[in-house]
């Protein structure tokens, strides 16, 4: 419990470093944005490969996945229902709304999670794996769809996780693993360096990119965005928590896992591919902004619940 607590208390004090240096303007008006491009690009895919290089296929692909995957594919599909027939939302929006209740923050904030509070950062390399190779191909042929009104090619969705180095390097990393080959210590340093970079960046980044957001203000979208706030951060941690205990029969690190990966707040990705494709913009960023706050509360009373 005093691990968890500090675990917490180290991520949150990172983040509000990041949000005074983002108050005050210390790095610029386009610090965020760059920030997190250094954390996506260069110091996540040394830290995922440093660390799937060392693990067995076995450590990564646990039973802790299919939990996640049951609650993720379960809030998709009730978001989605509710928006389409309910409301009436068009298919851009609903599915901009369908990633906000589902698709998780697993690179710049699932990594330091895993580090501090679960302790091992492979934990959160299955939960990349099927957001990059599943979830994000299958919602951004969905959008290309609706704002072009033609198919995307199977090579164009094949490629998709070509141009994602967090996608590499893990694939990198689980391919030098299952070969048994160890790389030279002189070989790994540097990477090792870099990858020692992803934490502190992805946190600072999160909280630059917190000042002068105002997701409470009314609009057209409210009641779109909580209900995507609450499916992300409650309702899914909870599906999570009862597929893994009494469906999958999950105990200890691996259902604190399952339940802990579920409870993240929705991922930057998702105001991205919104920006992308100029769909529901202000729900992807308001809902991004609004699970992150709820998040840390939900997490920590997971955490310490489970734990």
């Amino acid at each position: 419990m005093p691990g968890v607590l500090t675990g917490f208390a180290t991520i949150w004090a990172v983040t509000a470093l990041g949000y005074l240096v983002g108050r005050w303007g210390l790095l610029g008006p386009q610090s965020a944005e760059v920030l997190a491009r250094l954390a996506f690009y260069v110091a996540t895919p040394a830290l995922l490969f440093v660390t799937l290089a060392g693990a067995s296929p076995g450590d990564v692909l646990t039973p802790a996945l299919a939990a996640f995957v049951a609650s993720t594919v379960a809030v998709a599909a009730a978001y989605a229902l509710v928006a389409r027939l309910w409301w009436r939302r068009d298919a851009g929006q609903v599915t901009v709304g369908t990633l906000s209740a589902s698709y998780v923050n697993a690179g710049n904030l699932g990594i330091p999670i895993a580090a501090y509070v679960l302790g091992d950062v492979s934990f959160i390399a299955p939960v990349l794996l099927f957001q990059v190779l599943l979830a994000a191909p299958v919602a951004l042929a969905v959008l290309d769809i609706t704002t072009t009104g033609r198919r995307p090619s199977p090579r164009r969705l094949l490629l998709l996780p070509l141009r994602n180095p967090v996608m590499l390097a893990s694939a990198l990393g689980l391919l030098v693993s299952a070969v048994g080959w160890r790389p030279p210590a002189a070989l790994l340093a540097p990477v090792e360096l870099v990858g020692s970079a992803a934490v502190p960046l992805a946190l600072i980044a999160l909280g630059v990119s917190l000042p002068g957001s105002k997701p409470f203000a009314p609009a057209d979208d409210t009641r779109d965005r909580y209900l995507a706030v609450a499916l992300k951060v409650v309702v899914q941690p909870l599906l999570a928590y009862l597929v893994g205990r009494f469906a999958l029969g999950l105990s200890g690190p691996a259902l604190l896992a399952a339940v802990v990966t579920s409870a993240l707040p929705t991922a930057q990705n998702v105001f991205v591919f919104a920006t992308r494709y100029r769909q529901a913009t202000a729900l992807a960023r308001d809902t991004v902004v609004l699970s992150t706050i709820v998040a840390a509360v939900t997490m920590a009373l997971v955490a310490a619940w489970l734990a």
